[in-house]
């Protein structure tokens, strides 16, 4: 029987348990699971890894919890804006864009990017021009501000800037082979107009290569490209031989005393293999495996 797999996150965080709700945990365990089944069923009918991540996401950025599309989080002016970048695995294509505040599904973009664009990575109006051209969903910036969100803007507008890095992301393995990476957010709550996170670089925030790894972060954005996170895994998989559950956890603290900042990841090889590595005490996570019920969690002392 072929091979096949899914694994996302939405996010890695320090947070206080008493600040999450049973709620709150439930609802985040249900858009884990909706977005894995999404992703699965793809690759359950011989559909591509680009396919399946990008199913995943889609689901992700169309569900107000997370942080990407609808429900992302507000600059300083109170504005969303968002950056995502997907890789092909098998031939090192990859896709990328950032500062969006028009499209719909940032991640749509970013593999039309990949796909029909002469340029790896495209910002702003241009990018969002090259979206229209492509007749991609577009929708005024009122659709993607939640109460929630605009709340926690009013309230933490000079002191929390530095939290909500709740990116989500996607990696997947199809009955080919071939692995895919995708990465999509809203940013941190107050950032400075202008601002691009770690997600649509690649290397940092999103990385493939068929024979090594597929990885996706999340976290502090500027610590995640100082570290060039995602290529790390990638690295310590190919160059030193390491296991990826090994290399996941390697990448995340080799440089702790220069990068101080909240981290996290998911990868997947080729041999079915998952990993998660964080150095939170929450990242929401799951995968599925040849089409198996999907595994979630949230908190570090769940194991899946």
């Amino acid at each position: 029987m072929k091979k096949f797999a899914i694994a996302i996150h939405a996010g890695a965080e320090t947070v206080k348990r008493e600040d999450i709700s049973k709620e709150q945990e439930t609802q985040y365990r249900e858009g884990l699971q909706e977005a894995l089944a999404a992703g699965n069923a793809v690759l359950e009918k011989g559909g591509s890894a680009l396919d399946a991540v990008v199913a995943a996401i889609e689901k992700m950025e169309n569900n107000p919890l997370f942080n990407a599309g609808i429900g992302g989080n507000l600059n300083i002016h109170g504005e969303t804006a968002f950056d995502a970048a997907i890789m092909d695995g098998k031939n090192l294509k990859s896709g990328s864009v950032g500062s969006i505040r028009y499209v719909k599904n940032p991640i749509k973009l970013a593999r039309v990017v990949m796909e029909k664009c002469r340029h790896n990575f495209m910002v702003d109006t241009g990018a969002e021009e090259f979206a229209l051209s492509q007749g991609l969903e577009l929708k005024p910036p009122s659709h993607f501000v939640t109460e929630e969100k605009l709340k926690s803007w009013h309230q933490n507008y000079y002191d929390d800037y530095l939290k909500g890095h709740d990116t989500v992301g996607a990696v997947a393995l199809d009955q080919n082979g071939n692995l895919a990476a995708a990465t999509s957010t809203g940013g941190l709550n107050s950032q400075l107009k202008g601002r691009l996170s770690d997600s649509p670089l690649i290397g940092a925030g999103t990385y493939a290569n068929n024979p090594y790894c597929a990885v996706s972060c999340t976290g502090k954005g500027e610590v995640i490209m100082r570290g060039v996170l995602a290529h790390e895994v990638y690295a310590l998989v190919k160059y030193a031989g390491e296991g990826l559950q090994t290399a996941s956890e390697k990448a995340v603290t080799m440089h702790k005393a220069l990068l101080d900042g909240d981290m996290g990841l998911v990868s997947l090889n080729q041999q079915q293999e998952v990993a998660f590595a964080f150095n939170t005490n929450m990242m929401k996570r799951g995968y599925s495996l040849g089409g198996a019920a999907p595994l979630v969690a949230l908190w570090d002392n769940e194991h899946i």
